[in-house]
Order: C-alpha cells, then sequence, then structure tokens
C-alpha cells in the first residue's frame, strides 16, 4: 500500500458511510484515490463518516486524494445507473447492506431487497460500462452454511444461512457468481472489460463502530457511563480482527484484479471469484475473553445477560484464508491483543476530546508501514 498504484485511480464506493466504508475512503484518500462515494441520506448513525470528513473540512485538504460524496439508495435503479455512468469507475467496492443480524429480523424484506436486488442493481450498471472496470463486492463470513464446528471454512464450503441476513449474503453471492458466469467473457452478450470477485470476512471491530446492538460499542457505551458491561452469549466464539485487515484484503484483491485487465498472462478467473479474509486462529476467542481483554486497557466491569436470546445466533465460526494469503500475498498483521488494544485506545482517547481523524490516520500510517 505505499506503492503509487492508487494515485488518482477512479474509485467507486457504495456505503462509504458506514463503518467500514468510512475507513476504507479514509485509506484510499491517504494513498491519492479519487474516491466517488454512494451512500443514503446522512443521519445520526453516520456520526463516524461525520468526524472524519464534515465536522472539520480542514481534513480533506490534508489528503491528497479527493472525495465526491453523493446521497442515493442502491434499490433505486435509474438513481444508480445514472450515477455510475457518470463516475465510469475504473475500481469499485461495493459495501452498502444491511448489516446486522437483529435488523434482519426485524426487517426482512428490506434486508433482501438491498443485500440481493440492491447488489443487482449495482451489477447491472457496472455491465453496461465500456472501460475496463474492477469490482470487489464486500459479503460476509456468515455466507457459510454454518454447522457449528470449530473447522475454519473455505471459499468452495457449502453456502447457507438460518437468519435472513446470513441468508440474503449468501444468495447475493450465489446471484454474483450466476452475473459473472453468464455476463462477463468474450460472446456478444457478455462484457469483457468487467472483472467481479467477493471478498468474505466478518467481526470486524475498530475505532468509530458506534451501532446499536453490536458488542464493542455496547461495550463502551458501558464503560463511558461507568455502568456494568452486559454481554449475551459469552461462550459464543468469533474470529476477531481488526478492521484494517480486511481493508487490507480488500485493497489487495482489487489492485489485482485491476492488474489481471492488463496483463494476458495473469489468471483472471482465479482473482475474479470469492476470498476469505479472515484472521489467524488464535484470534478465535470467545465474547467473554474479548470483554476481559478490553478491560485491561480500560477500567469496568461486566456481568452476564442470563435471559434467553430471542434470534439465533451462531455460537462458532472460522475461516481458512489460505487462497487470499497464497495469490494475493495477503495475511491478517494486528492479532487479537493488538486489536483490541487498538481499539480500546482509540475509543479511550477520543472520549477524552482526541480526534476521529488523527486516530484513524495514526492507525492507517502505523499499518502500512507494519511488515507481516
Amino acid at each position: 500500500m505505499n506503492n503509487n498504484f492508487w494515485q488518482k485511480k477512479n474509485v467507486l464506493i457504495t456505503g462509504h458511510t458506514g463503518f467500514k466504508g468510512s475507513w476504507l475512503t479514509l485509506w484510499l484518500l491517504m494513498l491519492g484515490a479519487e474516491v466517488n462515494g454512494y451512500s443514503l441520506e446522512l443521519n445520526n448513525e453516520q456520526k463516524f463518516f461525520k468526524d472524519l470528513f464534515l465536522e472539520n473540512n480542514q481534513n480533506l485538504k490534508n489528503l491528497s486524494g479527493n472525495l465526491n460524496h453523493n446521497e442515493g439508495d442502491i434499490n433505486n435503479f435509474n438513481s444508480l445507473k445514472k450515477f455510475v455512468e457518470n463516475v465510469n469507475p475504473e475500481i469499485v467496492f461495493h459495501l452498502a447492506a444491511e448489516p446486522l443480524v437483529l435488523n434482519s429480523y426485524k426487517d426482512p424484506l428490506k434486508t433482501w431487497n438491498t443485500n440481493v436486488m440492491g447488489s443487482l442493481n449495482l451489477l447491472e450498471c457496472l455491465k453496461s460500462l465500456n472501460n475496463k472496470c474492477s469490482a470487489v463486492f464486500i459479503t460476509t463470513d456468515k455466507v457459510y452454511k454454518n454447522k457449528e464446528w470449530f473447522y475454519g471454512y473455505r471459499e468452495n464450503d457449502e453456502l447457507g444461512g438460518l437468519d435472513p441476513y446470513s441468508a440474503s449474503k449468501a444468495a447475493m453471492e450465489i446471484a454474483i457468481s450466476s452475473y459473472r458466469e453468464s455476463f462477463c467473457g468474450n460472446h456478444n452478450y457478455q462484457n469483457s472489460n468487467l472483472l467481479i470477485a467477493t471478498a468474505r470476512a466478518g467481526n470486524v471491530i475498530g475505532g468509530g463502530d458506534w451501532a446499536k446492538d453490536r458488542l464493542v460499542p455496547d461495550i463502551v457505551r458501558s464503560l463511558s457511563l461507568q455502568k456494568n458491561i452486559l454481554i449475551r452469549n459469552p461462550k459464543s466464539i468469533r474470529p476477531w480482527q481488526h478492521v484494517l485487515d480486511p481493508l487490507y484484503g480488500y485493497l489487495c484483491l482489487a489492485k489485482k484484479l485491476h492488474e489481471c485487465q492488463f496483463n494476458k498472462k495473469e489468471d483472471k478467473q482465479l482473482y475474479a471469484s470469492s476470498f476469505n479474509f479472515g484472521p489467524n486462529i488464535s484470534s478465535s476467542k470467545t465474547v467473554e475473553d474479548l470483554v476481559k481483554e478490553f478491560l485491561i486497557f480500560w477500567d469496568g466491569s461486566y456481568e452476564i445477560d442470563t435471559g434467553i436470546s430471542e434470534y439465533h445466533e451462531a455460537n462458532t465460526l472460522n475461516l481458512i484464508s489460505d487462497k487470499a494469503i497464497k495469490y494475493l500475498g495477503w495475511r491478517a498483521k494486528w492479532d487479537f491483543q493488538k486489536t483490541i488494544k487498538k481499539t480500546s485506545d482509540w475509543y479511550f482517547e477520543v472520549n477524552k476530546g482526541a480526534s476521529p481523524f488523527i486516530k484513524c490516520s495514526e492507525n492507517i500510517r502505523e499499518y502500512n508501514n507494519e511488515n507481516f
């Protein structure tokens, strides 16, 4: 990420105002990219994005890239098509989605519409472009049919999902695969300039996540108010990783796809496929382990919620990322302890008045400069 590849690259990000989208936007701007963002109208849930880019316009002036912020709904095909045609992107990151399992239970139709039909709308828009375009569609580790075993899932394992969120993301993977097979190629009805990959990661944490019903934001809210942290499903195991790790994977994958466009010797089908971006197996810890680690850096206490959850949640989920390691040279840089330390430090310092922009920039620069 320290070379000049991203300088002046014309990039489109859907969902750029979300947690991962905001981090990715900042990283690309620091690398000198021309970022065109497309997200729903801003509301109180986009506090992180506002803190980074809107509350202090001087932040943008200090970056080498440029941000073109636009508001729109990926479910509105005509509006989305007009935007995509105007941008005419070289590289696309599709992050716009309904990201929360609990919300998917409350509004399953919206979840399915956004995660599946919204993604198909974007694919249909990209299909009509004439320039070379490489697209990375972000799904989740929850696309796999979870058999509740400790073994990790590989990209060719069975897809599925019990809850509306997981099922809609698995369906999104199937739809993208079908679209790629049908419309990317050299036949008359296909577009030979379009390459599409999917990226699977999950349980991503880091500074700036303020969403409801997510573990780290709930921890921070409790600690800030000097209340006990209330945790449910304390023994559930998750592959925790800092947000910069999967984002680094997305950047590596997009770069490789773009290079494939101009190198006939590259195996396009290998890279225009699905990739896991999970942490080392040592970062698979229980919810209670994460809370205890957090409390090493921030004084507080916790208690177990003994109530029975109304909704299904997986107990164990791990990924195997050998494909990304072998073909992209990617691997997770920050282990579990460093991930929690960096996350805890971000919230603790911001809670005392530090600039979210400065904290994020410091994290990105440190990550960029570290070797594996």
